[in-house]
């Protein structure tokens, strides 16, 4: 059966003087009208009442007839309702409980972008001209988009080190499922090697934050030194901020190859269910897990697996993985974070602690797959034997 799926192509561009003001104008009202229609909605609950999309659009009419805010009308209109519909989405996660309540838009920290759909832009013979614009966009075509592709959505977005990028949201034919191969594999994420695979395959961690810490903290040092709110302050936060795009696109790049590579060689992929939130509230190992992107690996492996045919198997976070012996299933008193090694008790096997782990995680992982059932701890007086079996209700005689 065939898929549609839509791919984001991220490009840089470099926009002329006339081009940056006029977008540093939307980017301003689309924070303004942001803000001013999360404040109605606020209001709006405070009196249990509820606020839709259709009445702060009418909103966002009266404002522009203001005097105070009529520089929202010289504008292109379409990222502002975009950004009124954004709204209605956090809104709709919150009510489903998806997500906290909605916060305002700060104009130091916020992201700055705007969303532009097919009535305000326009796009011909590789040519992206934006609406309120008459010259089109100085674009760096990094790679080449699918053939014919017809971008439905554009987001145009300037971040801290002063990049511009223009995203475009187009239907990719080239993502279809890929022939199945039967292949399963356990992925245990680690500090010292980023992932461990079932294999005895094991990933280095670049730790790319490390690499450049020296230099980051160098440039830090030059915005604590700069008055507040001066120019060369200013220039020296584009500076850091510069080192932490260098990080972060390093190590990006590096978990999408890493997630494509496992993604295509395997059917079945299977992970351990970490609160990587809950985890960096450790003030020893917070700053190796952030660098180490948990979260991303496990995000990208799953849209990735979504596209491809491929399905990702995500086990309880409680499951001994490390104190399991993955030959005869006995259950290890003790494992503490130094013990890289150690010998079971049971059957003398020596194991790796991080390949064990991911072998039990395989096991367990197609046990629940296979037989629907919950992956959770075993209990203290149970030393053998897999955790993941099928759950029966016992029937009560009359």
């Amino acid at each position: 059966m065939a898929i549609h799926v839509k791919r984001a192509f991220k490009y840089r561009f470099y926009p002329s003087d006339a081009q940056a003001a006029e977008l540093s104008r939307t980017f301003g009202c689309v924070r303004k009208v942001y803000n001013m229609a999360l404040a109605a909605r606020t209001e709006a609950w405070a009196r249990q009442e509820r606020v839709n999309y259709n009445q702060t659009s009418a909103l966002l009419t009266a404002w522009k007839k203001t005097e105070e805010l009529a520089y929202l009308g010289e504008v292109s209109s379409v990222p502002l309702q975009q950004a009124l519909r954004h709204l209605q989405i956090a809104f709709s996660n919150f009510f489903a409980k998806r997500a906290k309540y909605p916060r305002f838009k700060s104009r130091k920290k916020s992201r700055r972008s705007a969303e532009y759909t097919t009535s305000a832009f326009r796009f011909r013979d590789g040519r992206l001209t934006l609406a309120k614009m008459s010259e089109p966009l100085d674009i760096r075509w990094s790679r080449p988009m699918p053939e014919g592709a017809k971008p439905s959505t554009v987001t145009v977005s300037h971040d801290a080190a002063g990049r511009w990028f223009v995203s475009l949201l187009v239907e990719d034919p080239a993502v279809q499922p890929l022939p199945a191969n039967g292949t399963a594999i356990g992925i245990d994420v680690g500090l010292s090697h980023l992932v461990t695979l079932s294999t005895g395959e094991k990933v280095a961690n670049p730790r790319h934050e490390r690499r450049d810490r020296a230099r980051l903290a160098r440039a830090q040092r030059q915005v604590s030194r700069k008055a507040t709110g001066s120019a060369n302050r200013a220039k020296a936060r584009v500076k850091a901020a510069r080192v932490h795009a260098r990080i972060a696109d390093r190590r990006r790049d590096m978990l999408h190859k890493l997630t494509t590579r496992l993604v295509r060689e395997n059917q079945t992929l299977v992970i351990e269910d970490l609160t990587v939130r809950g985890m960096v509230r450790n003030r020893s190992l917070a700053r190796a897990i952030s660098d180490a992107a948990w979260a991303d690996f496990r995000s990208m492996l799953e849209y990735k697996a979504a596209w491809y045919g491929r399905e990702v198997i995500a086990v309880d976070r409680f499951f001994p993985s490390s104190k399991l012996c993955s030959h005869c299933g006995a259950l290890a008193e003790r494992m503490p974070l130094n013990v890289r090694t150690w010998t079971c008790d049971g059957c003398g096997t020596t194991h790796d602690r991080d390949v064990n782990a991911a072998k039990n995680l395989l096991a367990v992982g197609l046990t629940a797959s296979v037989c629907g059932a919950g992956v959770r701890p075993q209990r203290e007086s149970s030393r053998t034997g897999r955790s993941a079996t099928k759950q029966k209700t016992p029937r009560r005689e009359p």
